[in-house]
């Protein structure tokens, strides 16, 4: 592909630090890098920046271009459904071809009794539609007491007030007064840090028991739902043990209460299956998703909900007060709706599950012996690589996690790799028409930075 415009990387730095700010940034220090890394182009797996790099990109942008950069039928369909009709709202008893026929798709591959779908535009915005719909839901079940969330520490639902107080992020908690009442945390299934050493499948029963315990304190009477990402993305990658999530289903039906698994990352083929609770074989009430429903080529969410939810909102009637200027816009419907024709016919959630996904595992297993790795995992196209300071432990550099995952991360980047370092765990979310090569490359440039790094954290 050649390059379609001659940016001015200087001036678009300038630009960037007098009129930008960038998500989830720290301005101060951007203003002493002297500006943002401006990304112009991409293709396939490779993305490209204003100063001429090519970087691979192991993160499939935010954990979202699963079909990969450069797909003109996506272009398209956001074209042609741009010059039938580019918008308009669902609020008017109205809705649009797109939208009518991606809702019908997605309850396809949900399967079971999760056959209707809500829009929104992010995965934030899904989270706030299930926070809103499941206390709307106990409110006309006549159990209005019922407002209380169960969800883990170091879980991530979203950057709005809603699904940061669902999330289990401190850091985050401490900026605007979060969490919100009527949120509970629980501990997380991290078996690495929370019970280095455990056995797996006794520490899946505790921490699923962490669940019930919680559901105890706070009375059965007053807890909605409890929600979990299938594995955690933001959270480092983390896999639950073997047995855990049947283990929360069948407590969440023991007292009741509504399951929420949050598919935003997991979701369209990401584990392997089209969504990541069907690999675990759980069966959810509520699916927040977003990210590879349109690979990122434009903001669109959903939430799939269960027969018996829409049921009941159906039976009691009255207006569901909540919606957003863009849920169901019918160009975004359209490019998801190609988005998965591309995924059903490269059959990609099989590539992931058959192909890519074992040769991921595989080649990651060579880095297994690397004097700072802990452990390395993945499950399907996500994967985490533990960076430790004493081999056979989780002890971390500086005595405290954050030390070694940034160094790591910016020795990936600068070698051509784009990955994210979360506390001291390289995780990776590539597109899934990844190749073995790329695959192998991604690997070897860990392997290489980590080799970089050693120095400098053994002299800290």
């Amino acid at each position: 592909m050649t390059r379609l415009r001659n940016y001015d990387a200087a001036e678009l730095r300038r630009l960037d630090l007098e009129h930008h700010l960038p998500a989830q940034a720290d301005y101060k220090l951007l203003q002493e890098l002297g500006g943002s890394r401006i990304i112009t182009r991409a293709e396939g797996s490779t993305i490209h920046d204003a100063d001429g790099n090519a970087y691979l990109d192991g993160m499939a942008g935010l954990w979202c271009v699963n079909v990969g950069y450069g797909r003109d039928e996506l272009a398209k369909a956001a074209y042609d459904q741009m010059l039938e009709l580019p918008y308009y709202n669902t609020f008017f008893k109205t809705a649009t071809p797109p939208a009518v026929l991606l809702a019908a798709k997605i309850a396809e591959k949900l399967g079971g009794n999760l056959s209707h779908v809500f829009f929104n535009s992010s995965g934030s915005e899904a989270n706030d539609t299930v926070f809103r719909m499941v206390r709307h839901y106990w409110a006309l079940k006549g159990e209005p007491k019922r407002q209380i969330f169960i969800s883990r520490w170091n879980a991530y639902h979203g950057s709005t007030v809603a699904g940061v107080s669902l999330g289990g992020m401190k850091a985050m908690h401490a900026q605007g007064g979060l969490p919100i009442p009527g949120v509970e945390h629980v501990m997380q299934p991290y078996l690495f840090v929370e019970a280095f050493g455990e056995d797996p499948e006794k520490f899946a029963e505790r921490a699923a028991a962490a669940i019930e315990e919680r559901i105890l304190a706070v009375g059965p009477e007053n807890v909605a739902a409890f929600i979990g990402e299938p594995v955690q993305g933001a959270g480092g990658v983390i896999i639950p043990p073997p047995g855990y999530w049947p283990r929360v289903e069948a407590i969440c039906r023991k007292y009741g209460i509504l399951l929420v698994i949050d598919e935003v990352i997991c979701g369209f083929g990401r584990l392997g299956r089209w969504f990541g609770h069907q690999h675990f074989g759980v069966k959810p009430d509520l699916v927040p998703m977003a990210k590879g429903l349109s690979s990122g080529y434009l903001p669109i969410s959903a939430v799939g909900v269960a027969d018996h939810i829409v049921a009941l909102l159906k039976e009691k009637g009255g207006d569901f007060v909540h919606g957003y200027t863009y849920s169901g816009h019918p160009a975004a419907a359209a490019v998801a709706l190609k988005n998965i024709e591309i995924m059903e016919r490269e059959h990609l959630v099989e590539r992931v599950a058959e192909d890519v996904g074992p040769y991921l595992a595989k080649a990651l297993a060579r880095l297994a012996d690397h004097p700072l790795v802990g452990e390395v995992r993945s499950l399907g196209l996500i994967g985490a690589v533990e960076i430790v300071a004493e081999k056979g432990t989780n002890k971390r550099f500086g005595g405290a996690e954050g030390t070694a995952g940034p160094m790591v991360r910016d020795l990936c980047i600068a070698n051509g790799l784009m990955v994210r370092g979360i506390r001291d765990t390289i995780v990776m979310c590539p597109p899934l028409i990844i190749t073995h090569a790329e695959i192998d490359r991604l690997v070897d440039i860990i392997g290489k930075s980590l080799d970089q790094a050693t120095p400098k954290l053994r002299a800290l």
